[in-house]
C-alpha cells in the first residue's frame, strides 16, 4: 500500500481497484450495472477498508502454534459485532422497550367462532340470545315499553303466529288463502298416513334447516313476552292492594309527636271533619289522591315542621382547654356571687346594681350564705366572734387523722407485694443539722384539735398556680383529701399549655410541687397512701408532656438521697442516729420513680443513678434494727419489679435476702468461716443482731402475715410476729429472684450456697407457716439447680475444618496431557464437572448481555432526554428571542416618546 496519509492512501486503492477512475473503452455504452458487478464492487470495498483499518480485526496470540489445526477464536471482528449486536436489538429489545406500556390487538371475542364442536346454527342462536341480553339491559326498569323482535327486518309481533312455521296451506300461490291447513300437513300431523311416516320416521334423525331454526327462536321469544307480560300484571295487582291498605296506615304515619308542640302536634292523616268517602273505591282515591285544599294544609305545616340540626364537630384540644378554662371561671363568679348573696343573673351590671340582699322578716332561709360580720348568731351589730374558724379547722385535721389511720389499716403493704404506698423522706428533725430533708417543712403547719369537723364547704373552681410547696399548702390547707385531685385538675385546665406562653412553665413547676406534695404527705406518723395514689395521674400525666424538667428535679431528688446516704456513713454505719437506710417518703419517692420511669432500660437519666442509689443502700447499710430489716426488703422488693423485664443480677439484694435469713432464722452456723458460699456478712452474730434472732420458745401460735411497714419504721418495736412476718417476706423474695435469675449462666454457683444454707435452717423451731414456705423453697430451687446443670454444656472449641499441616513435598503427576489430567475416571463425575463448567460459561454469557441491554436501554434513554433538552432549549430560545424582539421594539418606542418630549420641552 502507497505511503501517505489516510486520504492518499484511499484514493490509490480505489484508483488501481478500479472503482474510481475513467473506464479503459471510451466507445462502451453507458448501462445499469449487473447483480455480479455490485457484487465485485462490494467485495473490492469491503477489503479496502480492511487494509485501512486494521484494528478491526482482532487476532489472538497462541502461545503454541501447531500448524494444521483450525482453531475458533484467534481472529475477530469486535467493531463489527458489536454493530451486529446493536442492530439486533434495535430489532427486538427496542421493539418490546418501545411498545411496554402499550395495549393493543384483535381479539375475536365472537360465540363459539373458535370452538369447533359447535354448529352453524348453535353458534348463530348464542349470538342472537346474547344481543337481545345486551338490548335488554337498558330497559330492565322499564315495565311499560318493550323492543319488538325483528326477523330479516321484520316485526315478529305483526306476523301471524303461524306464518312459515312449517303449516302450509291448500293454495301457496294465491295471495289470498282460504284459511285452510294443507294436505299433506293434516297427513302428516293428525290422523292420516300412520304407516308410511312412521316407517319414515325410524330412520335417522334430519337436522333442522335455518328457518326451523329460526321459528324455535320466535316462538321462545314470544312465549317469554307473555311470561313477563303475565308477571307484570301480578306485581301490578299487588301494588293496587298496597294502595288499597295504604289508607289504614296513614293515620299511623302521621301521627303527632307527643312531644312537639305547635304546628307539629297537629297530625298530618284527615281531619275530624273531613267526609267519608261513600265507597272502598272513592276511599283509596281520597287517601291516595287528597284533595286541594287538604293538600295545601299539609304543605303549610311541613313548612313549619323541625328540621335536622347539624351535629358539633370534633374539637381540637386547644378549644377543649379554652372551653374547660371559660367554665370553670364561669362557675367561680356564680360561686361568689352566691357566697356574696346576690341574685344569679346573666347580666353582670345588673348583679352590680342590685347588691347583696338583705335579711327579711319572711325570708325562708334557702338563699342566703351569712359571712362572720352580718351574722354570727349574736345579731347584726352586737359582735365578732372569731372562735368558729378555729375549731373548724381542728376538725378537719382530726378527721384527716382518723382517713389517715384507715389507710394505715388498708394499704399498708410489705415489699413483696410491690405496693404503691411505699414512700422515701426523712425524719422531721434532722441530726445536728447534718442530714437534709427531701421537702422543706411547712412554715404554717396545719393544726390538729378533738373538735368536730366542719361542715363541708364549695370547693373553689379557679386557683392561682402555685411556685413552691408551701403556697400549694396554703391552697389545699381548707380542702379535704378526697378534693385535692380535683384541685390539681383545675390548675391545669386553667393552666393549659395552649392558653399562655407562660403556661408551660408553670405546668413544668407544677410537677415539682406535687413530687414535693407527696414527699410532704408521706412523711410519720401520719402518711396518706390514698392521696399520693390520687395524685400519682397528674405526675405521670405532666411528666410524660415534659419529662427533661421532671427527670432534672428526680436527678436532684436522687443527689440528695446519696449525699445524705455519705453523710450517715461518715458518721458511722453502725451509729444509731446514722441515716443509712431510707425512710418511708424515701421508699415513697423510689416506689414513684419506678413507676413512671421506665426501669428496663439499659441507660437511663432517672433509672441507672436510682439502681446505683439502691444497690449502695443494700451494699454498705448495717443492720441495726427490724427497721433497718424492713427497709431493706423493700428495697429489695423494688429491684425485683425492676429488672423484671430486664433480669439484670443485682448481687447486693441477693447478699442481704441471705444475711436476713442468717439474721432471724435459727441455724447451727457460729462464725463466718463456716457459712457456705463467699457473701459478705459483717454483721453476722454482732452486738446489735443478735436480739433479732427469732425465739425459738416462742414459734408457737404465730402465723405469717404481711408486714406493716408503717408500723415498722416509725417504731422500735421487736416482737416475734413481726420478726415472723420479716422472715417469711424473704423466703417469698429468694424464690421469685430465684424463678427470675434461672437462666443465667452462673445460677449454679450462685444459688448453690443459697440452698445449702435455707437447708440447714432448723425447721424444727419455725412455725407450720414457715415449714410449710421453707420445704417449698427448698424444692423449687433444688429444681432450678438440676435444670440448669443439665442445660450447662462444657466449653468447646470452635467446630470448623481441620487446618491440614502446610507440606513442601512437590506434586508429581504421571499425566503429561492438561486433557488427561483434567479427566475423572468416574463417568458420572466428569459428567458434572462438565454440566458445571458449561453452566459458568452460560451464565457468564447471560451476565454479559444483560450488561449489554442494559447500556443499550441506557443509551436510549439518554438519546431521548437530549432530544427532550434540545426540544426544550429551542422552545425558550424562540420565546426568549420573541420577548427580546417585543422589548427591543418597546424600548425603541420609549426612545422616540423621550425624544419627543424633549423637542416639545426645547419649542
Amino acid at each position: 500500500m502507497a505511503k501517505g496519509s489516510q486520504l492518499s492512501q484511499l484514493k490509490t486503492a480505489l484508483s488501481q481497484a478500479g472503482v474510481t477512475g475513467q473506464n479503459s473503452s471510451k466507445k462502451r455504452k453507458r448501462s445499469a450495472p449487473s447483480e455480479n458487478e455490485k457484487e465485485k464492487r462490494a467485495a473490492k470495498l469491503d477489503e479496502i477498508h480492511r487494509r485501512l483499518n486494521p484494528f478491526d480485526v482482532k487476532v489472538t496470540k497462541l502461545k503454541h502454534d501447531v500448524g494444521g489445526r483450525r482453531l475458533k477464536g484467534i481472529s475477530g471482528k469486535p467493531a463489527q459485532s458489536k454493530q451486529a449486536g446493536i442492530e439486533q436489538r434495535k430489532k427486538t429489545l427496542l421493539k418490546e422497550y418501545e411498545d411496554k406500556d402499550r395495549a393493543g390487538g384483535i381479539v375475536d371475542r365472537r360465540f363459539g367462532e373458535n370452538d369447533p364442536t359447535m354448529s352453524l346454527e348453535e353458534r348463530m342462536l348464542e349470538r342472537f340470545t346474547k344481543e337481545r341480553q345486551r338490548a335488554s339491559r337498558g330497559v330492565a326498569f322499564n315495565l311499560e315499553d318493550e323492543d319488538d323482535l325483528t326477523h330479516y327486518g321484520q316485526s315478529l309481533s305483526k306476523l301471524d303466529d303461524f306464518d312459515n312455521v312449517g303449516l302450509r296451506m291448500e293454495s301457496e300461490d294465491e295471495e289470498e288463502t282460504s284459511g285452510q291447513i294443507g294436505r299433506d300437513v293434516v297427513s302428516r300431523t293428525h290422523f292420516g298416513g300412520f304407516g308410511e311416516e312412521e316407517e319414515e320416521e325410524e330412520g335417522p334423525v334430519r337436522k333442522k334447516s335455518k328457518a326451523e331454526v329460526m321459528a324455535e327462536v320466535m316462538a321462545k321469544s314470544k312465549e317469554h313476552k307473555l311470561r313477563r307480560q303475565t308477571e307484570r300484571d301480578q306485581e301490578d295487582n299487588v301494588r293496587h292492594e298496597l294502595d288499597d291498605q295504604f289508607a289504614a296506615l296513614r293515620e299511623l304515619i302521621y301521627a303527632p309527636d307527643p312531644s312537639s308542640t305547635g304546628s307539629n302536634s297537629i297530625p298530618l292523616g284527615p281531619r275530624e271533619g273531613a267526609p267519608t268517602p261513600s265507597t272502598e273505591t272513592d276511599a283509596v282515591l281520597s287517601t291516595i289522591v287528597p284533595d286541594d285544599g287538604d293538600y295545601d294544609q299539609r304543605v303549610r305545616e311541613l313548612a313549619f315542621d323541625k328540621r335536622s340540626k347539624p351535629k358539633d364537630r370534633t374539637k381540637t384540644e386547644e378549644e377543649l382547654a379554652l372551653e374547660g378554662k371559660e367554665a370553670l371561671e364561669k362557675a367561680e363568679k356564680r360561686r361568689r356571687r352566691r357566697m356574696l348573696g346576690l341574685t344569679e343573673s346573666d347580666d353582670d351590671e345588673e348583679g352590680k346594681h342590685k347588691g347583696k340582699q338583705k335579711r327579711g322578716a319572711d325570708d325562708l332561709d334557702d338563699e342566703f350564705d351569712e359571712g362572720p360580720g352580718d351574722w354570727d348568731g349574736l345579731g347584726t351589730g352586737l359582735g365578732n366572734s372569731k372562735g368558729s374558724g378555729s375549731d373548724d379547722d381542728e376538725g378537719d385535721e382530726e378527721g384527716e387523722d382518723d382517713e389517715a389511720s384507715s389507710d394505715e389499716e388498708d394499704d399498708e403493704e410489705s415489699g413483696d407485694e410491690g405496693s404503691d404506698e411505699g414512700d422515701d423522706s426523712e425524719a422531721s428533725e434532722g441530726v445536728d443539722g447534718e442530714h437534709e430533708q427531701l421537702v422543706a417543712p411547712s412554715k404554717n403547719p396545719r393544726k390538729h384539735s378533738k373538735g368536730k369537723k366542719a361542715a363541708k364547704q364549695e370547693l373553689p373552681f379557679t386557683f392561682s398556680c402555685p411556685s413552691t410547696h408551701d403556697e400549694f399548702l396554703e391552697i389545699v390547707e381548707d380542702v379535704d383529701d378526697e378534693d385535692v385531685p380535683t384541685v390539681v385538675q383545675r390548675i391545669r385546665t386553667l393552666y393549659h399549655t395552649s392558653l399562655a406562653a407562660d403556661n408551660k412553665f408553670k405546668l413544668q413547676t407544677l410537677a415539682n410541687v406535687l413530687i414535693d406534695h407527696v414527699l410532704y404527705i408521706a412523711s410519720p406518723p401520719t402518711p396518706r397512701f390514698r392521696l399520693i395514689s390520687s395524685l400519682f395521674p397528674h405526675i405521670v400525666s405532666i411528666t410524660r408532656t415534659y419529662p427533661i424538667p421532671a427527670a432534672q428535679y428526680f436527678n436532684q431528688k436522687l443527689a440528695l438521697m446519696h449525699k445524705n446516704l455519705k453523710r450517715g456513713l461518715s458518721r458511722g454505719a453502725l451509729s444509731p442516729e446514722s441515716k443509712t437506710w431510707p425512710g418511708l417518703p424515701e421508699l415513697s419517692f423510689l416506689r414513684l420513680l419506678g413507676v413512671i420511669w421506665p426501669t428496663s432500660d439499659l441507660n437511663h437519666a432517672v433509672v441507672s443513678p436510682t439502681r446505683l442509689l439502691v444497690g449502695a443502700y443494700l451494699g454498705l447499710g448495717r443492720i441495726r434494727s427490724l427497721a433497718d430489716i424492713a427497709s431493706g426488703l423493700f428495697l429489695c422488693t423494688l429491684s425485683l419489679q425492676f429488672e423484671a423485664l430486664s433480669k439484670r443480677l443485682l448481687p447486693e439484694a441477693i447478699n442481704f435476702l441471705v444475711n436476713t435469713t442468717l439474721h432471724l432464722a435459727p441455724h447451727p452456723y457460729q462464725t463466718i468461716s463456716s457459712l457456705p458460699g463467699s457473701f459478705p456478712s459483717p454483721d453476722f452474730h454482732s452486738d446489735h443482731c443478735r436480739p433479732l434472732s427469732m425465739n425459738v420458745k416462742a414459734q408457737k401460735g404465730l402465723a405469717i402475715r404481711k408486714a406493716e411497714l408503717i408500723k415498722l419504721l416509725s417504731s422500735d418495736d421487736s416482737s416475734e410476729q413481726i420478726k415472723a412476718d420479716l422472715l417469711g417476706l424473704t423466703f417469698e423474695l429468694l424464690g421469685r429472684f430465684a424463678d427470675t435469675y434461672k437462666a443465667l449462666d452462673g445460677f449454679i454457683e450462685l444459688y448453690e450456697p443459697i440452698l445449702k444454707i435455707l437447708e440447714s435452717v432448723e425447721s424444727k423451731y419455725l412455725c407450720d407457716g414457715h415449714k410449710t414456705r421453707l420445704s417449698k423453697l427448698i424444692d423449687s430451687v433444688g429444681r432450678l439447680l438440676k435444670f440448669s446443670r443439665q442445660a450447662r454444656k462444657p466449653l468447646l472449641l470452635q467446630a470448623h475444618k481441620p487446618i491440614p499441616i502446610p507440606t513442601y513435598i512437590p506434586k508429581f503427576e504421571t499425566a503429561t496431557s492438561n486433557y488427561l489430567r483434567r479427566q475423572d475416571p468416574d463417568h458420572e463425575k466428569n459428567q458434572a464437572s462438565k454440566l458445571r463448567n458449561q453452566y459458568k460459561q452460560e451464565r457468564k454469557g447471560a451476565i454479559r448481555e444483560l450488561r449489554k441491554d442494559s447500556r443499550f436501554l441506557a443509551g436510549v434513554e439518554q438519546k431521548k432526554q437530549i432530544e427532550k433538552d434540545r426540544s426544550y432549549n429551542e422552545r425558550m430560545r424562540r420565546v426568549f428571542g420573541s420577548i427580546e424582539g417585543e422589548r427591543a421594539e418597546e424600548k425603541a418606542m420609549e426612545r422616540e416618546k423621550a425624544k419627543d418630549k424633549r423637542r416639545a420641552g426645547r419649542k
